[in-house]
């Protein structure tokens, strides 16, 4: 049974992501989504909000049955401790690849038995961030094309943005 582990902030978790989990899920026999901590990243949601947004967010979205974890440490370490035999990354653009590049190789040095696994986004998509869509509802603008609706409420009451 292959098994494949999708780490990332999720803050908040978008279309985009869901859009990964979707695909990914026709790969892998099982899937779980781990939200990370990222020393290198100022979150707006903790730890245990991100989770809990995307639960409900992938229930949302008719993918309830994706286990979500949270996990504080190296991501290969977390594929290990769950059986997972690859890391799924979400790549946008070129900007994108020479990070990930860099990460898959690293993680390959300390873990060769995990492989790094590339989905190219949905064109639809290609744009899409987090940090897009905090910024977009911080101004008070429309965010619901590229959020679930879970989401979109929880960034209104952190933002107090209608």
């Amino acid at each position: 049974m292959s098994k494949a582990i999708y780490p990332g902030s999720f803050d908040p978790i978008t279309y985009g992501h869901i859009d990964v989990v979707q695909r990914a899920r026709k790969v892998f026999d099982e899937l779980i989504v781990a939200v990370v901590t990222n020393p290198q990243k100022q979150t707006l949601f903790t730890l245990e909000e991100r989770r809990e947004l995307c639960e409900r967010a992938l229930e949302e979205a008719g993918l309830g049955d994706v286990p979500v974890i949270t996990w504080d440490g190296l991501v290969v370490d977390c594929a290990k401790h769950h059986g997972a035999i690859a890391i799924v990354r979400g790549l946008r653009a070129n900007s994108d690849f020479e990070r990930e590049f860099q990460m898959a190789l690293t993680n390959r040095d300390l873990n060769g038995e995990v492989e790094s696994v590339f989905f190219m986004t949905s064109a639809e998509y290609s744009f899409l961030s987090s940090s897009l869509v905090k910024e977009i509802k911080s101004f008070g603008g429309d965010v619901s094309r590229y959020v679930p609706r879970v989401v979109e409420a929880a960034l209104a009451r952190k933002l107090r943005k209608p």
